[in-house]
């Protein structure tokens, strides 16, 4: 007995012409606030606060930045700003004329840190990194 295995259970599906249910929801819902706007103030005011909605619910249907929908990114935005933030501060005691120092690894370093034989490694892997067609 054959069993047929649903192939692309993460795309959701399109009820509503190119678009899924959420997407229509999201135009139908920017288009309903548009309306009622338009409705209940004068036409000048109702294109001031009609174009930022049409806007946005234009942004939650169609843009997607790095790949991702809109809605996520208002959605961590959201959680950000209204959840408790911890920020946690210690104070290090510093002996009386004691000086810190701070050394960065891997930095430039001076003439003559390294020894000759990792100059020369660095040259030569340098070389042969200039003549190599890495294009075939």
């Amino acid at each position: 007995m054959r069993f047929e295995v649903p192939q692309f259970i993460n795309i959701p599906d399109k009820l509503f012409g190119p678009f899924t249910f959420k997407q229509a929801l999201y135009l139908v819902g920017g288009g309903g606030m548009i309306f009622v706007i338009y409705r209940t103030l004068p036409q000048f005011a109702a294109i001031i606060l009609g174009l930022p909605i049409a806007a946005f619910s234009l942004a939650l249907v169609f843009y997607k930045p790095n790949g991702r929908e809109f809605m996520h990114m208002v959605e961590s935005f959201i959680l950000y700003s209204f959840t408790n933030k911890f920020y946690l501060w210690r104070q290090r005691d510093i002996e009386p004329g004691a000086q810190e120092v701070t050394q960065i690894h891997g930095a430039f370093p001076e003439e003559g840190a390294l020894p000759e034989d990792k100059r020369q490694k660095i040259s030569d892997l340098a070389w042969s990194l200039d003549i190599l067609d890495f294009d075939n």
